[in-house]
């Protein structure tokens, strides 16, 4: 078994394709074959099953695939931890982001300082929802990830609280409040969020026993204040988005509290912190400095 066999075993874990991965590894698809072959007779397993030309990993190969990107990740911080003692500042980070809240406003904050002090370590985003961040960090598909909070699975630092708003069209009877309760979204056209925090927006109707008349499900943000600005529903979601900017381009939709509030609170999360690579570590060290100064 060598590290060159399990990184080329992960990434056609993670791209069905013997192809693609010669391509991305910059070696011959007959290379990746022998590879994976080697491996297998080594563990005396079938990693991989092939069936009308589509690659899927075996039970067996799922089950060790977790330990397999537990290994490359230890060596990917053993290397970077190397890289560091002779001050190359080198390596890559792999983030995972949920929703606008943490893609639009938390991230390009953090990353443009880090990118100023680290220039040469490249960086990976994915964008899912909360719970994916949370599966591709069990994974070792990311480094670390934007979660909500309390998590008890992940190693997390804190690193701000935020409110779930009502946003109305402006005629609407319902903007004439200052604040609103869940309750009054029950007889009106909702439009539902499919991005980041549909779960938690999901739970409150729960919550407060509301049933939601869902009208339209769309996980842009951009897309969901334009549908209310053109009085097609009413949505709820994060305040922190809904910077003064953007809502001045849709003067036709006000944003209302609930009351009480619907808080939330986001952070980052580790698998493990005694595991971090110096690239994620520098990565919490700024995320923690920027927002404490906002």
């Amino acid at each position: 078994m060598t590290f060159s066999q399990l990184e080329i075993f992960a990434w056609i874990a993670e791209l069905r394709s013997f192809t693609a991965t010669a391509e991305k590894l910059g070696i011959t698809q007959s290379a990746v074959s022998h590879a994976l072959k080697s491996l297998e007779q080594d563990w005396q397993v079938n990693l991989i099953a092939r069936h009308n030309n589509q690659v899927e990993l075996t039970a067996t190969g799922q089950q060790l695939l977790i330990h397999v990107k537990e290994l490359l990740s230890i060596s990917h911080t053993l290397e970077q931890e190397v890289q560091a003692l002779h001050g190359l500042n080198q390596g890559t980070l792999r983030i995972g982001s949920f929703g606008a809240s943490s893609s639009i406003l938390l991230l390009p904050e953090i990353l443009d300082i880090f990118q100023q002090q680290y220039p040469n370590i490249e960086i990976y985003i994915d964008e899912g929802d909360d719970q994916e961040v949370c599966q591709w960090l069990q994974e070792r598909r990311i480094d670390v990830g934007f979660v909500l909070l309390p998590n008890t699975q992940f190693d997390c630092v804190p690193l701000l609280n935020d409110i779930f708003v009502a946003l109305i069209p402006k005629t609407h009877h319902l903007a004439a409040y200052t604040t609103i309760q869940p309750e009054q979204l029950a007889q009106e056209a909702f439009i539902m969020t499919l991005a980041g925090s549909q779960k938690q927006v999901e739970l409150i109707f729960q919550q407060f026993q509301v049933q939601p008349k869902i009208r339209y499900r769309i996980s842009q943000i951009l897309s969901i204040i334009s549908m209310v600005n053109n009085q097609l529903g009413i949505s709820v979601v994060s305040d922190m988005v809904l910077t003064h900017k953007l809502l001045a381009l849709y003067p036709n939709v006000v944003k209302r509290p609930f009351s009480p509030n619907l808080k939330r609170s986001i952070g980052l999360a580790v698998k493990n912190n005694k595991h971090l690579s110096p690239a994620t570590k520098a990565f919490l060290e700024i995320a923690q400095q920027v927002w404490k100064t906002i």
